[in-house]
């Protein structure tokens, strides 16, 4: 099975990225998925289901401990014929 997962953290801050998003690049980026897309105001990144559960675990433990206030996530299951 392949996950998708979309997600963004809070407080947003316009002039510069707080640590908290800066930790959940480091943490997409490092996992072991096969997408990912780091924006401003959203991110995505996809994956077998094992490789994005992890990473979301952690995205989520490092986050909040970096400081976000809030973590909104959605996880969908990839079409094997998408992307």
């Amino acid at each position: 099975m392949r996950l998708r997962v979309e997600f963004t953290t809070e407080p947003f801050d316009l002039d510069e990225a707080p640590r908290h998003a800066v930790v959940a690049r480091e943490v997409v980026q490092a996992a072991d998925l096969d997408r990912v897309d780091v924006g401003p105001f959203g991110n995505t990144a996809e994956g077998s289901a094992e490789a994005v559960l992890a990473a979301v675990g952690d995205l989520l433990k490092r986050t909040l401990d970096a400081g976000a206030t809030r973590v909104s996530l959605q996880l969908n299951v990839v079409d094997e014929g998408e992307g």
